[in-house]
């Protein structure tokens, strides 16, 4: 009975101890970095949304702080994220029989330059690019563009995330 118990208990000690450095998240952070900054992502395509770069710039630092336990700093980050959106296009899908859009996408892509203080070689500068269908008879206006801007922020979020803190 005694050597049962002794047993089960290394078991679950082996089994505990193989699950330490995991993370829910699916991030993979060395311990010493402990802060990130998210400089102001510049609306450069030709297309200029008003506020697009902003609600961009906070959406990335919210989708950081929301998913890891670093702090958001102004200067001196640990992890610096900077960039530019270079497009912002809307342009008919498909047509139909009269000439006129069917349907409509909206195209975002950002230029993002990716920076680790502590290894330089994670380092990158990278395009990330998503889009958004809508009906040919809507306009991209009100709720619908809300709904649009949402989802690409998401998406293009998610995919920087990804490629900088989970290595996927």
């Amino acid at each position: 009975m005694k050597s049962t118990r002794y047993s089960l208990f290394l078991v679950f000690s082996f089994i505990i101890l193989g699950c330490g450095p995991y993370s829910f998240t699916g991030t993979s952070i060395a311990d010493n970095i402990k802060t990130f900054q998210v400089n102001y992502f510049q609306n450069t395509a030709d297309l200029i949304e008003p506020g697009f770069d902003r609600d961009f710039t906070l959406a990335l630092q919210d989708l950081i702080q929301n998913q890891t336990n670093l702090n958001l700093t102004n200067s001196n980050g640990d992890l610096v994220y900077e960039g530019e959106i270079i497009e912002y296009r809307i342009s008919p899908t498909t047509a139909q029989a009269n000439s006129t859009a069917a349907q409509n996408r909206l195209t975002v892509s950002v230029n993002v330059r990716f920076f680790d203080k502590n290894l330089p070689d994670e380092e990158f500068e990278k395009r990330f690019s998503f889009f958004y269908d809508y009906a040919g008879s809507a306009l991209l206006q009100g709720a619908q563009k809300d709904t649009a801007h949402e989802e690409i922020f998401e998406r293009i979020t998610q995919d920087i995330f990804n490629e900088t803190l989970a290595k996927w």
